[in-house]
């Protein structure tokens, strides 16, 4: 095949030629601009054959020998543990650590350890806070490319992922594989150290970190250290002050998506994903979940010390405690009266706000209290738990049971205070 190729000469690309064959030096043959419109992939492929034997260079030999197998799809490097083939060795080597779990390349910082290279690099970048991976959408910027591809197809909206089980979609493969779990109950990762086992690699990484105690990212406003570059995120947010997630039902701004306005947005949806597997009640919060689980199993691990009551929850000793220590720190800051409980002063503020959140499905009216809408709703259901022990007369409130008590003269009324489930 003849060419005209003067210009070429002039540019230095040419190697040499004979009548049929050109000759282009290998780096320069993509870059050829006549190679891609005037000659089909086997011509080119021949041409940079022809200059393996022009190219004297051991070193350049090599290279382009190297190079040759991204076109010819050769993988001559095979596993000896698994049989997977590659086209270079440097690759071979890098996937035989997966085998011998060795882990060559060791961070300065934190002395954690990687099998390969661009994995280290990758991890400095949480030290360093380099961000080099830009999206151009919304100039939000990350660590890692793969980041930034997830978050890319936030903007696009596309979830090409489907589960064949549920149907549900996801945006990348990886967190299609996760899910299946859920259907599979597999999980693959288990700790050394107390036998758990997880379905998320993530999962297994954040509960290891509960033996060690690392923590190795911290606040460079108040110096607090995280075990989780998420939660460093969230923490970050207090010192800001941005609230980035805004409900789109009542315009409420969160710092965290994913717990905060996920759990908020389960009030206005009333979804309860959470289920009792003794009884079957169920929950908007997986928090409620294991509170209300410990009534069946009756475990009572929290105990005061002062008394020796048993608690079946953390935040019910706490606030049992300040019966014992008189302490009173939530403060109105309408009127200055004090309580020791914080939800306490919530619902004493109503009654300076006039705000009553609990309405009746029933007739629509409104109470300030959870407990004044259970009250009145046994006006509807006719309900009447108050139970007297005297005459077995049955009363929707308490308070009147306390009324009906006084005509039984002379009787102890403190016996009579329970309601009759």
């Amino acid at each position: 095949m003849r060419l005209a190729l003067p210009k070429l000469v002039n540019m230095g690309l040419v190697l040499s030629k004979t009548l049929t064959t050109t000759i282009v030096y290998p780096k320069m043959v993509n870059r050829w601009p006549v190679v891609p419109k005037m000659m089909n992939t086997k011509w080119r492929l021949n041409i940079v054959i022809d200059a393996m034997n022009v190219v004297r260079n051991s070193q350049q030999r090599c290279k382009l020998t190297t190079h040759m197998l991204i076109h010819t799809g050769d993988e001559p490097y095979k596993c000896n543990e698994c049989g997977k083939a590659f086209s270079f060795q440097s690759k071979l080597t890098a996937h035989m650590r997966i085998h011998t779990g060795e882990k060559p390349f060791q961070c300065s910082q934190c002395d954690k350890s990687f099998s390969q290279k661009p994995h280290l690099v990758e991890h400095l970048r949480i030290h360093t806070g380099e961000k080099p991976y830009k999206c151009t959408l919304c100039d939000r910027a990350f660590a890692q490319t793969a980041q930034l591809k997830k978050h890319q197809i936030t903007h696009t909206g596309e979830k090409p992922y489907q589960c064949q089980e549920c149907n549900k979609f996801f945006t990348a493969n990886s967190s299609l594989l996760v899910h299946m779990r859920i259907h599979t109950g597999e999980k693959p990762y288990q700790c050394s150290q107390c036998g758990k086992v997880f379905s998320q690699a993530s999962s297994f990484i954040k509960h290891r970190m509960t033996h060690t105690g690392e923590k190795p990212f911290k606040c460079d406003q108040c110096d607090k250290a995280f075990s989780q570059n998420s939660h460093l995120t969230i923490h970050l947010r207090s010192h800001t002050g941005e609230k980035p997630y805004q409900c789109s039902q009542c315009g409420k701004v969160f710092s965290n998506n994913s717990h905060r306005l996920t759990s908020h947005f389960r009030k206005h949806t009333g979804e309860k994903p959470y289920q009792c597997s003794f009884c079957e009640k169920a929950f908007s919060h997986n928090n409620s979940l294991i509170k209300h689980l410990k009534t069946h199993t009756g475990d009572k691990p929290y105990q005061c010390s002062q008394c020796g009551k048993a608690f079946s929850q953390n935040s019910t000793l706490l606030r049992h405690l300040k019966i014992h220590t008189g302490e009173k720190p939530y403060q109105c800051s309408y009127c200055g009266k004090a309580f020791s409980q914080n939800s306490s002063l919530i619902s004493h503020l109503r009654t300076h706000t006039g705000e009553k959140p609990y309405i009746c499905s029933q007739c629509d009216r409104t109470f300030a209290l959870n407990s004044g809408l259970i009250s009145h709703l046994r006006v509807h259901t006719k309900e009447k738990p108050y139970q007297c022990i005297y005459c077995d007369k049955d009363f929707s409130k308490n308070s009147e049971l306390k009324r009906h008590l006084e005509t039984h003269m002379g009787k102890p009324e403190s016996v009579s205070m329970l309601p009759v489930w």
